[in-house]
């Protein structure tokens, strides 16, 4: 046991590290945009995906034109998690990118404390379901403009405008392959929730 682990005293009043607080974050975004990459990035346990082949007909409903080497897709979930430190755990939940999968996301969002958007800056349009989604429900959220191929096509300034989020939305680069990145984007969401918890 190291010092920074939570102590509580059980009912013979022994000592007993406490679990760490479980807390649901969720991964939004357009199709292809890096949602299971993110969460496969950072989980601490195999993550749990519902992959499906994308088939000729999904791709005539698909955009694949900015992700042609895609041959699968998310059609329920993705689930992964991540302990913090030993007082916090994160259970992470990732949506399916598809606008005709959206009559799954109340179920998935449910008991969410905050969202992490996931952009694709040469495709906006196809996280402004997942802005609304979050601005709709007021759950506190960040975006987190994937860098593919390491750059963005937009700045910063350029996608707050074209998403029309207020200056308390946080807007960051990162890399969904990366844990760092995944990490410290998913730590902003947490300051997010935080602070609207304590507002």
């Amino acid at each position: 046991m190291t010092p920074t682990e939570p102590l509580v005293r059980t009912r013979t009043g022994q000592a007993a590290v406490r679990p760490p607080l479980p807390v649901k974050l969720v991964i939004a975004g357009g199709f292809g945009v890096g949602k299971t990459t993110a969460v496969g990035s950072i989980s601490e346990i195999e993550p749990l995906t519902t992959e499906a082949a994308i088939t000729e007909v999904a791709a005539g409903v698909d955009d694949l034109s900015h992700t042609p080497t895609k041959t699968t897709t998310t059609v329920a979930m993705d689930f992964g998690c991540i302990t913090i430190d030993p007082t916090l755990k994160l259970y992470l939940f990732g949506t399916p990118g598809q606008e005709r999968f959206g009559f799954m996301w109340d179920d998935l969002v449910e008991g969410a404390v905050g969202g992490l958007v996931i952009v694709d800056t040469r495709r906006l349009d196809d996280c402004y379901a997942a802005v609304d989604y979050f601005e709709h429900k007021q759950i506190p959220f960040a975006v987190a403009v994937n860098a593919f191929d390491g750059r963005v096509a937009h700045t910063l300034d350029e996608v707050r405008w074209a998403l029309d989020v207020s200056d308390g939305v946080p807007i960051l680069v990162f890399d969904a392959r990366e844990r760092g990145s995944v990490r410290d984007a998913l730590l902003v969401v947490l300051e997010q929730a935080l602070a609207r918890s304590e507002g």
